[in-house]
């Protein structure tokens, strides 16, 4: 399990989607990529388990929990957190 000390910005939807710092809304698929980013790494390397308690508690709605072979929709959804996990460990997070 890792045991890293919290980062000081969220990784939760608080910050709004679509209103990353320095973005204005417009476009909404760059400015989530944006948010999620370096902060989504927080995630990265955490058991499936750990990370999907952690992203409800920073607000988020919806977490999707994917084998890192899945085929999946392309459809965004405002709010929600996906993971992509192999051996039970997020090797992989993006929104939408």
């Amino acid at each position: 399990m890792n045991e890293s000390a919290e980062p000081a910005e969220s990784a939760g939807p608080a910050d709004g989607p679509g209103r990353a710092a320095g973005g204005n809304g417009t476009d909404k698929a760059a400015n989530e990529a944006d948010e999620v980013g370096e902060a989504g790494e927080i995630y990265v390397g955490l058991g499936a388990a750990e990370a999907e308690e952690r992203a409800r508690e920073r607000g988020w709605a919806t977490v999707r929990t994917l084998p890192t072979d899945a085929v999946i929709t392309m459809e965004f959804r405002e709010g929600r957190i996906n993971f992509a996990v192999a051996d039970g460990e997020v090797v992989r997070c993006w929104t939408g």
